[in-house]
């Protein structure tokens, strides 16, 4: 009876102290905050319309449901440099500024302190007015992504860093300026974030 006894508290120990170790486990808290410094977005050609790059920074705020599937919604602002156009333009110059706002499910892989992530969604694309490119309205087109990223958290759950990548594709308007959204237009976008989990 003894051995009985001796063993359910042994046993009870260590569901409990398992328990309590996957609880104090680096990773996805309830709601996380992704601060965007920088990052970019490189746009393709498509017909006569030139390829160009952004420079890109902005933030992100996440609610999981759980430790593997969350929700998230991002805006970032895609600012313009000054670049050769190719033929569109016989000079550098500086591309319009866009800002991106998407709504995306995440899914994290399980995992500790390294948590890899897969991630896709929809949402809007705003192309800025800028005139000497032939853009005289600010335009906003429907957009989607997938993609996916790396998260890793601090021993302490209250912070971490995130590397993210994903391909978006912006459907075209008839409305939209010769240098952009005449066609559909694809781009990949790459960032670096200091992620902030807020409530764990």
């Amino acid at each position: 009876m003894k051995q009985w006894i001796v063993a359910s508290i042994v046993v009870l120990s260590v569901a409990v102290a398992g328990n309590a170790s996957a609880q104090e486990a680096p990773g996805p808290g309830k709601v996380e905050v992704s601060i965007i410094p920088g990052g970019a977005t490189w746009v393709s050609s498509k017909g006569t319309d030139p390829k160009f790059h952004n420079y890109d920074a902005g933030g992100a705020l996440e609610y999981n449901f759980s430790r593997i599937l969350g929700v998230e919604a991002e805006v970032t602002g895609a600012f313009g440099i000054s670049q050769s156009l190719g033929q569109f333009i016989p000079t550098d110059e500086k591309t319009p500024n866009m800002l991106n706002y998407t709504g995306n499910v995440v899914v994290n892989m399980p995992g500790h302190s390294v948590v890899p992530y897969a991630t896709g969604g929809i949402g809007g694309n705003t192309l800025y007015a800028r005139e000497t490119l032939g853009i005289f309205n600010s335009e906003t087109f429907f957009t989607s992504n997938v993609g996916g990223g790396v998260k890793w958290y601090a021993p302490n759950g209250r912070w971490g860093l995130r590397g993210d990548y994903r391909f978006q594709a912006v459907k075209s308007k008839d409305t939209a300026p010769d240098f952009f959204g005449q066609d559909n237009r694809y781009s990949n976008r790459v960032y670096g974030a200091v992620l902030l989990n807020v409530v764990k």
